[in-house]
C-alpha cells in the first residue's frame, strides 16, 4: 500500500475496515459513511496484478462483492448474510496504483433477500458493475 494513497483515503475521512480470512489477502479495506451511505475503497497494489499486470478481475469481483455485502447488512442491521448471486460486468482495467471506490444502493430489500448495485470506480471511471443478491440468515443459536 502506498503510503500516500493511505495519506489521502486517511484525510477524507476513510478508515481501515476490520476483515478477517481471505479478505486480509487483498486488503486492507477501507470505509466510510458519506450522506448516510457506505462507500468502500480498495488501493491497489502489486499483489493485486494478473499477467498483463493490471487489477485482476478476481479482486474487483471480491471488492464488489463485500461492499455490496456489506451494504446489505448495514442497511439490514442483520449481522449474518450469504451472497446468493452476485453478476459482474468489467467496463474497463483497473491500474495498479488506482484507488478504487464503490458506493453500493439497495435497489429492492424484502424479509428475505436484499438486491444491491453498485459501480466500482477509480475517480469518475466506472471500471466495473455489479448486481448482487444477498440471502438474511436466521441467527444461529
Amino acid at each position: 500500500m502506498t503510503a500516500k494513497a493511505a495519506d489521502k483515503l486517511k484525510s477524507d475521512g476513510w478508515k481501515i475496515a476490520d476483515t478477517t480470512g481471505f479478505l486480509t489477502l487483498i486488503g486492507p479495506l477501507w470505509e466510510r459513511l458519506k450522506d448516510g451511505a457506505l462507500e468502500l475503497a480498495l488501493i491497489t497494489e502489486d499483489k493485486h496484478h494478473n499477467r498483463r499486470g493490471l487489477v485482476q478481475g478476481g479482486v474487483i469481483m471480491t471488492f464488489a462483492d463485500r461492499a455490496c455485502g456489506m451494504a446489505a447488512r448495514f442497511v439490514s442491521g442483520k449481522p449474518t448474510l450469504a451472497t446468493v448471486q452476485l453478476d459482474t460486468h468489467f467496463v474497463e482495467a483497473g491500474k495498479i496504483g488506482e484507488i478504487l471506490t464503490t458506493r453500493p444502493r439497495v435497489v429492492r430489500s424484502t424479509r428475505s433477500l436484499i438486491f444491491i448495485a453498485a459501480e466500482v470506480t477509480v475517480d469518475k471511471r466506472c471500471v466495473a458493475m455489479a448486481n448482487g443478491v444477498f440471502k438474511i440468515l436466521k441467527n444461529e443459536s
